[in-house]
């Protein structure tokens, strides 16, 4: 008898801005038993998809958010998370930013008409 453990595989749930590092898919089915193992096979099919998700140290970069199974892992274990057979991770990139305009343009009041 094989008493070898299976590996379990979740369904990676890409941002649009990653897809292209990631040869346009939305999303990917990855093997992986932490979700440090889950980036560290993404970036094995995907060379350099990593480095947007983590320093060089490894640590998860501030602007980018993952979720496992709608829990955000940085309440979990970080990057050591456990990962289960058939989870959904979803990677999210941060946004920020806005029209400088709107926030410094004065606002043109509104005149209504007697």
């Amino acid at each position: 008898m094989d008493s070898q453990a299976t590996i379990p595989s979740a369904t990676v749930i890409l941002p649009y801005v990653l897809r292209a590092k990631a040869g346009n898919h939305k999303s990917i089915m990855v093997a992986g038993s932490t979700i440090r193992e889950i980036i560290d096979a993404l970036d094995h099919d995907f060379p350099g998809l990593q480095f947007n998700l983590c320093y060089e140290t490894g640590e998860l970069r501030p602007f980018v958010n993952i979720f496992l199974d709608r829990e955000n892992i940085r309440y979990l274990q970080g990057l050591e998370t456990p990962v289960q057979m058939g989870a959904t991770i979803h990677i999210l990139q941060s946004v920020a930013g806005g029209c400088p305009d709107t926030l410094t343009a004065p606002a043109e009041p509104l005149r209504r008409k007697l």
